[in-house]
């Protein structure tokens, strides 16, 4: 008896040193079950635009205000701090909108040279933004990118945040009653790292302020991919910006989440391809273009009519065949020419890209439909301080005096809503209409 027992003692210190071998004294933990994050999905019922594709669309600045206007901002966008101010000699802007249609003008600085005073706009005021989306309809121009420029809307910026949400707000109201397509960009000029990071607030903000992406309160939000789209801009600069690719990467993946919540469109450098000229040398940039769904390579001011065959004949065919290679949308942009003369205080940069009554603007829309784009980003339907804007602006012998400086007008031989139709006949062809061609549209 006394054997059997220690028989059974040995054999059961034997079981408890095998199990116990390597392993502690409990058994190794099983896996856990591989996790399975969903693809987010939304109803798109009632949405008016479900794609950028066959989309003609502009950039919207938004950031004028005016002396008198409730945004307290007084001549915002229109003064120039290098020179004083908003008065004949002092103006940020070169070009002068066409006043006739405004219901809310404001007595400025300058006077016609009939000796009238000159009014001006705020997109502050509901009806002068109303005015803009009506025109886009009357002239077939899908709609608008409503700018967001990030060091303007931080919290310490209470006035500039204001001021956009209010822009932003009347635009959305605008593009439901025109039917426009419509969606927020943010331009990250100017901003730091934290800057960057910041957008994720501001959006998430913006989404519970306007119920962006509600089909009955917005159906004309744009949608891509089966997602609502937002554009981060100004990425893979070499022009030593204070913040870097590695921060728009981390702010792309907040906001596309696990669960790829939106499709982002990335704006970056026209050679981005290459990484060259104005592009950092870094593959980081294109890692990050291969995680979004849409690239817009910025074109204004690197050609002109004379070289643009040149310049964008060796670059825009291979830069729509990488991104069909890599499964990323492009969109190129096009724009009427180029004037900042009075905002840089320097008479050679006036008028330095020609608008030539259109030829130049036409040139780019042909050169992107015949290299395979199936839609265009427009710079811009109203940014008069750089001379991009195609809305409608007084001709050259309607312009305000400037005192020893001078203001770009529309030519004289053409109407004042000239590049308006312009863009609209480029709409009507992206839109898959017949007949247009690389020869420059007759009205």
């Amino acid at each position: 008896m006394k054997q059997l027992k220690v028989i059974l003692l040995a054999a059961l210190l034997g079981a408890g040193y095998s199990c116990s071998k390597g392993s502690g004294n409990t058994p190794p933990p099983r896996p856990d079950p591989p996790v399975t994050v969903q693809d987010t999905t939304y109803d798109e019922t009632g949405c008016l635009y479900t794609s950028y594709n066959n989309l003609v669309m502009a950039g919207y600045q938004g950031w004028f205000a005016a002396e008198g206007d409730a945004s307290e901002r007084g001549w915002y966008h229109y003064r120039n701090g290098n020179c004083g101010g908003f008065m004949p000699g002092c103006a940020a802007v070169d070009f002068w909108p066409d006043m006739t249609e405004y219901t809310k003008k404001y007595p400025s600085p300058f006077t016609l040279p009939s000796g009238a005073n000159a009014p001006l706009y705020s997109p502050y005021d509901e009806e002068s933004v109303d005015l803009h989306f009506k025109w886009m309809k009357d002239y077939g121009i899908d709609g608008v990118f409503m700018q967001r420029f990030v060091v303007e809307v931080k919290n310490e910026n209470a006035k500039g945040k204001r001021h956009f949400n209010k822009v932003l707000e009347n635009a959305l109201k605008a593009a439901k009653k025109y039917s426009r397509a419509i969606c927020v960009m943010y331009d990250l000029s100017g901003c730091t790292s934290a800057d960057v990071a910041y957008v994720e607030k501001d959006w998430a903000e913006l989404q519970q302020l306007f119920s962006l992406f509600d089909n009955k309160t917005h159906p004309t939000y744009l949608r891509h991919k089966k997602k609502p789209l937002v554009v981060i801009w100004g990425v893979g600069f070499n022009d030593n910006r204070k913040y870097t690719t590695a921060d728009a990467d981390a702010l792309v993946g907040r906001l596309k989440g696990s669960n790829n919540r939106v499709s982002v469109m990335l704006g970056v450098p026209y050679y981005w391809r290459s990484l060259s000229k104005d592009t950092e040398n870094s593959q980081a940039l294109h890692a990050l273009i291969k995680k979004t769904d849409i690239i817009m390579p910025w074109a204004v001011g690197r050609y002109s009519n004379d070289n643009y065959l040149t310049v964008a004949g060796g670059e825009l065919a291979a830069d729509i065949q990488w991104s069909k290679t890599n499964k990323v949308d492009y969109v190129p942009l096009v724009f009427p020419g180029f004037s900042w003369g009075n905002l840089k205080n320097n008479a050679a940069d006036y008028n330095s890209i020609p608008r030539l009554k259109g030829e130049f603007l036409w040139k780019q829309v042909a050169g992107a439909k015949m290299s395979g784009a199936t839609s265009l980003y427009v710079a811009m339907f109203d940014e008069i301080d750089e001379g991009t804007a195609i809305y409608k602006c007084a001709r050259q012998s309607e312009v305000p005096l400037n005192g020893t400086k001078q203001f770009i007008g529309i030519e004289n031989e053409l109407q004042t809503d000239h590049y308006l139709w312009l863009t609209g006949q480029a709409g009507k062809w992206f839109h898959g209409e017949t007949g247009y061609s690389a020869t420059l549209p007759v009205r």
